[in-house]
């Protein structure tokens, strides 16, 4: 009894770049004894087995069906727009690395069913490629550049070559095409020149370059000298700027202690009891010029205390007392030796 079938698929597996387009081949053919409605079905079968199938586009009751998996919505349709006619594939548009997955697709009519599994690899591209060098660009170094794409599904192969100069790669050079990394050993200045990267995979490819200019060894014990000869003279500068900031401060310093011992030369102001004791002193000047004749008013005036205004206010360089104004000063009490003022009696006599 002849049913449904499908035509088989060699290889089953694709492999696309990232933005390509693919089609996915399922075409079929039925047979009389086939008499129920045709329905077509593409599911996308998850890695993980205890996940369900997406329905991704289906035909059925001669209607398209392609909104079930959004992820596809607008990206996904079939090949044929009348998949009656035996043509059931399907046609993926910008494809993406999310893409990537195993598709089934089944046709019925009753009492027909059939199906058929195909396996969709999505590849990126290699881009942003860079190129750099790495250790001192020297005669006699060991120059290693290096090559490395931002992008790209693996597996990934880098080449290098030369673009400038003999095209060829140094004979002491050693390549690595899964790092990118191309080794120089004891480079010499014939090694100089542009060099090229090529990264590869399955899908596409990438490219970058970078110079190399291999130069005579810097003169590192000139550079070392001219270091600590300015070293020094930093330091020396530094030096002169504290022995000048520290002369200063002395300086300074020598000014006030200067100053405060002339203000300390300079004698106090005179006391009340100093005043006083000027008073009396001029005043025993005076009473010791007084002749006999001139103590009659003095012996009739008894001593008092000196007022206290008087003791206050100093007094002038030679001072005179008026004898009927002044009163004379208590001279026991002062501490100074008494003086005998003669006094004349009744009959006349000096006493």
């Amino acid at each position: 009894t002849r049913s449904l079938s499908i035509t088989p698929v060699e290889p089953s597996m694709f492999e696309k770049a990232q933005g390509e387009k693919v089609t996915l081949p399922c075409t079929f053919v039925l047979s009389e004894e086939d008499e129920g409605p045709l329905d077509i079905e593409w599911v996308l079968i998850p890695a993980d087995n205890q996940k369900k199938e997406l329905i991704i586009i289906m035909y059925a009751v001669d209607r398209i069906y392609n909104h079930y998996y959004a992820a596809t919505t607008g990206r996904m349709q079939f090949t044929n727009p009348d998949p009656r006619s035996g043509d059931g594939s399907l046609d993926i548009l910008n494809l993406k690395s999310a893409d990537t997955g195993t598709y089934q697709c089944k046709v019925k009519k009753a009492p027909g069913v059939q199906s058929q599994k195909l396996q969709l690899t999505v590849h990126v591209k290699p881009a942003r490629t860079k190129c750099s060098v790495e250790g001192p660009q020297e005669i006699g170094k060991d120059i290693i550049l290096k090559c490395a794409s931002q992008e790209g599904s693996p597996l990934l192969s880098y080449d290098w070559r030369r673009v400038s100069g003999t095209k060829e790669l140094p004979p002491t050079s050693v390549l690595n095409k899964n790092t990118g990394e191309l080794l120089l050993k004891n480079a010499s200045q014939d090694y100089s020149g542009t060099y090229q990267c090529v990264a590869t995979n399955r899908v596409g490819m990438d490219e970058c370059s970078v110079p190399l200019n291999v130069t005579p060894p810097i003169n590192t014990a000139g550079i070392i000298a001219g270091a600590i000869i300015g070293t020094l003279l930093g330091l020396s500068v530094l030096a002169f700027l504290i022995f000048c900031c520290c002369k200063k401060h002395r300086e300074k310093k020598y000014e006030k202690e200067v100053h405060h011992d002339i203000r300390e030369d300079v004698p106090p102001p005179k006391s009340r009891s100093s005043t006083a004791r000027s008073y009396i002193g001029s005043n025993r000047s005076s009473l010791g010029s007084m002749s006999p004749s001139n103590m009659e008013g003095y012996a009739k005036t008894p001593y008092s205390q000196v007022p206290s205004e008087d003791f206050e206010r100093t007094p002038g360089p030679n001072p005179t007392f008026a004898p009927s104004k002044v009163a004379a000063p208590n001279l026991s009490r002062m501490g100074a030796v008494p003086v005998m003022i003669p006094a004349q009696s009744k009959d006349g006599s000096i006493v």
